[in-house]
């Protein structure tokens, strides 16, 4: 793999570990989430072409006992924690 590849996260993320899109090691990693310019730490879903982004609603359950979610549509960006972004390498 290419280092560009390293730096950029995937299109689509989830931290349910039930999801087919859930990855550990990237988790692991450090994920931030900007949503519609403001940056976001409850976001358990992600996918960057749709433009949405899952967080939990409240305090409700599902019948499984899983918090309930949210689909909220708007632009999503994501980037590696351990990598500076454009703003900070801007700021050296």
């Amino acid at each position: 793999m290419s280092d560009a590849t390293h730096d950029t996260p995937p299109d689509r993320l989830s931290n349910d570990p039930r999801s087919k899109f859930h990855d550990e090691a990237l988790l692991e990693r450090g994920i931030g989430i900007r949503f519609n310019g403001s940056e976001r730490t409850n976001v358990e879903e992600y996918c960057i072409s749709e433009g949405w982004i899952r967080v939990q609603a409240g305090r409700s359950l599902d019948r499984h006992g899983m918090p309930m979610t949210l689909k909220v549509r708007g632009k999503v960006e994501a980037w590696f924690k351990d990598t500076p972004t454009e703003t900070e390498t801007a700021a050296d």
